[in-house]
């Protein structure tokens, strides 16, 4: 009798208000009657129950161990049975070189034959082995791949999937504010996050220049050495092409000019408002300004040594679900959790949400035209629907986006408790935005994205655009900030910490919101944007934004290699 396949199994037992761990998925799915199978442990299941557990299943089967031929018990232990099959196609991941970045073509990602091909794993190799070198986009993953794969293979009983033990597993969360927000908008408030993000960030370079403070330096003589550390107060260009930069620390502010035949133009196009600097230079005659020999900014460190797991396990990076939607990719979305309950999939024990669950309400102009559901708490019911299909022993940590029902100002406390007790369905960690996440000895830096549009609109396309998104990321990693300019685009809300600076050096930086793919490599840290889960909106026709929709990064813990996959 041909096998139910396990994605049906996980969207039946959805549909009674379960989730299932992937053991229990796979002890179903080989059981003769898979229907009566799963009607059987949904009657039995413990009414406090929100997932469905290996235990839950045997106790169904053992008990029924006598009965018919079309008993829910299947006729031999599927632990003890044939192995499964292992995927037809080989993955693909990032490459590790520097900067991994595709160019303009290759982030297309329907242009897959833009990407260069290279040696993969073979269907041969164990799927927890590692391969060198392998291309970036997977093109398969659709449901219609995983249906056909189960359909060559249903004269064998699958093997169940190994049991994912916790003890092994090691998440923890940094930087989260949420409760702990401080602010009340007075202005001494804005006067301490800003004291707070010189403070930290002159440290970083304190180490590569011999600063003086801002009213030292004006007490210097004419003609001396001096060096200066402060926040970018202002940039503009002089009459004869030359560029005056203030810069402001906590005693004062000082002037530099930046010549233009100092070779320093494509740094002084990198600079934004509101960001720390150092510049090395000379004083003028009369000591009323600095010219500038040198610009530093904070910066990673090109040596930056990245950790890594021990054993071989994955972690899924994805963002902007948007449920509520129009456009919102159910199909892909389905395609995707089917996914995750195959054999393929048992090293994907983690997935991390950047933001965007759900689509939101009055996020812009006329967006109630494209909801189908207009009630925000509904919305957020439909998302925890569609977070019950991912394997209940997945262990999830999502932050809140733009659209999400949270301020708009940065950083982001996580969700109330009404919405929090919404999607409770699946212990997910709900945390700020940003936050920082240390998954099994792999530092993940997790950040929305909304600042990208300010960088993007800022600085020069070959330095950042949409079309290639982890360039913008590359400038926050410089500036060692998520949103470093204030007034503009991105609202910051005053804190006595001003958590949105990048203290220590993640080894992987996960942004989303802009709906484009794109990834790369930046002095060893890699940065993901992991596109979206909705397709192109009116809206998004109108500010001609062609997003990438459907596809999940997939990240090895151990190698920090990537696997991107088309569910769409």
């Amino acid at each position: 009798m041909p096998q139910e396949s396990n994605a049906r199994i996980a969207k039946e037992l959805a549909r009674h208000g379960y989730n299932a761990e992937r053991e229990a998925i796979t002890l179903l799915a080989s059981a003769p009657n898979s229907a009566k199978a799963v009607e059987s442990v949904v009657d039995r299941a413990p009414d406090d129950a929100l997932r469905i557990t290996s235990d839950h299943v045997r106790a169904v089967t053992s008990d029924r161990s006598g009965s018919s031929a079309d008993s829910t018990a299947p006729d031999a232990d599927p632990t003890a049975s044939e192995a499964a099959p292992t995927a037809s196609d080989a993955e693909p991941a990032a490459s590790d070189a520097e900067p991994a970045a595709p160019d303009s073509k290759s982030t297309d990602p329907s242009a897959d034959s833009t990407h260069e091909s290279s040696p993969t794993r073979t269907t041969h190799e164990s799927a927890s082995s590692t391969s060198t070198t392998r291309s970036p986009v997977e093109t398969e993953g659709s449901s219609s791949d995983i249906e056909s794969r189960s359909d060559r293979n249903t004269d064998t009983v699958t093997d169940s999937a190994p049991h994912h033990d916790p003890d092994l597993r090691d998440l923890v969360v940094g930087n989260d504010m949420t409760g702990r927000s401080t602010g009340t908008g007075e202005y001494d408030d804005f006067v301490r996050t800003f004291r707070d993000r010189y403070e930290r960030l002159s440290k970083v370079l304190r180490g590569r220049v011999n600063h003086r403070p801002a009213e030292a330096i004006a007490d210097m003589p004419g003609g001396s050495d001096a060096a200066m550390i402060g926040l970018v107060n202002d940039v503009r260009s002089t009459k004869s092409g030359h560029w005056l930069i203030e810069l402001e620390d906590t005693t004062g502010t000082f002037p530099a000019l930046v010549m233009k035949d100092k070779g320093l133009a494509d740094l002084v196009d990198e600079i934004l408002m509101d960001e720390c600097l150092a510049v090395e230079g000379t004083l003028a005659d009369d000591s009323g300004i600095l010219f500038a020999d040198s610009l530093h900014f904070p910066d990673v460190p090109r040596t930056h040594r990245t950790g890594g797991a021990d054993r071989h396990v994955q972690a899924a990076l994805i963002s902007d679900i948007h449920v509520g939607s129009d456009e919102f990719m159910a199909d892909a979305w389905s395609s995707f959790t089917d996914w995750l309950h195959t054999p393929e999939a048992e090293p994907v024990e983690y997935l991390l949400l950047a933001g965007d669950m759900v689509e939101g309400v009055g996020v812009y102009p006329g967006q109630d035209e494209e909801l189908e559901i207009v009630d925000i708490y509904e919305q957020y019911e439909a998302f925890a629907e569609y977070l019950k299909e991912v394997p209940a022993d997945t262990e999830i940590v999502m932050i809140p986006g733009n659209h999400d029902a949270v301020r708009l100002a940065e950083p982001q406390p996580g969700f109330n408790d009404e919405i929090r007790s919404i999607m409770d369905v699946h212990d997910a960690q709900i945390v700020s935005n940003p936050a920082t996440v240390s998954v099994e000895g792999v530092e993940v830096l997790m950040y929305h994205g909304v600042s990208l549009d300010e960088v993007i609109a800022e600085l020069p396309e070959e330095k950042a655009s949409y079309d290639e998104p982890h360039k913008a990321m590359y400038q926050l990693l410089k500036k060692r900030h998520v949103a470093p300019q204030f007034g503009g685009h991105t609202r910051v809300a005053p804190e006595e910490r001003d958590y949105l600076v990048i203290e220590d050096v993640p080894d992987v930086f996960h942004t989303g919101h802009v709906h484009k793919l794109g990834w790369g490599k930046y002095h060893n840290v890699l940065a993901v944007n992991s596109g979206c889960w909705q397709a192109q909106t009116d809206f998004q026709k109108s500010v001609n934004i062609d997003p990438d929709a459907g596809y999940a990064p997939i990240l090895d813990l151990d190698t920090l290699e990537m696997t991107v996959r088309k569910f769409a």
